[in-house]
């Protein structure tokens, strides 16, 4: 099976390697890296045409607070490249797997906040994420029975709602979360 991408190693490897290496080289960072075509083990949860995978003694300070500069060299890259934000998911930086231990740590946490909406009936509220993150958590949540997700807020506050989707075959229990929840007007009767 051939997997069409978009974007080829080839075609960003020059412009990207001109851009990284006087950034790496100015803040004195140790690192190498290396510029390949993205993995096709599991498409569904994320699927990069080309992936930046860094390594060397200052590796953990790319992944320190979340891979907060992992994830800012990705973004601005990505600006650099001049990527429509519908193809930014086509390019992937990492460093020691924390891309695939992220995700399923983000399924995991799905996992855990569609039960706490199951048992409380209340919504739940994951802190900030990246488009890429909320998309994970979207995905991990599609098929958890009796609960539905949703994106809120602006910017780099937006973040995923978890919301109980009330079963028809039982009454409702009334509380202000669910009556204050935008998925039911403040008018609809119970």
């Amino acid at each position: 099976m051939s997997v069409r991408r978009k974007y080829s190693v080839a075609a960003l490897r020059p412009r990207i390697e001109r851009f990284l290496r006087p950034i790496l080289q100015r803040c004195r960072l140790r690192l190498r890296f290396e510029i390949t075509e993205g993995p096709i083990q599991d498409r569904e949860w994320e699927s990069p045409d080309v992936l930046v995978k860094f390594s060397g003694p200052d590796v953990e300070m790319l992944l320190e607070n979340r891979a907060e500069l992992l994830l800012a060299l990705e973004y601005l890259t990505i600006q650099m490249l001049r990527l429509p934000p519908e193809d930014h998911e086509r390019l992937c930086f990492d460093a020691n797997d924390y891309r695939l231990l992220r995700i399923e740590e983000l399924r995991l946490g799905a996992a855990a906040a569609a039960e706490r909406v199951r048992r409380s009936g209340r919504p739940y509220q994951f802190g900030p994420m990246t488009s890429r993150e909320r998309r994970i958590i979207h995905l991990a949540l599609r098929d958890e029975p009796g609960v539905r997700s949703e994106s809120q807020g602006v910017g780099p506050n937006r973040r995923v709602v978890v919301y109980p989707v009330p079963d028809s075959s039982r009454p409702r229990p009334q509380s202000s979360v669910e009556s204050a929840s935008p998925a039911a007007p403040p008018d609809a009767a119970p």
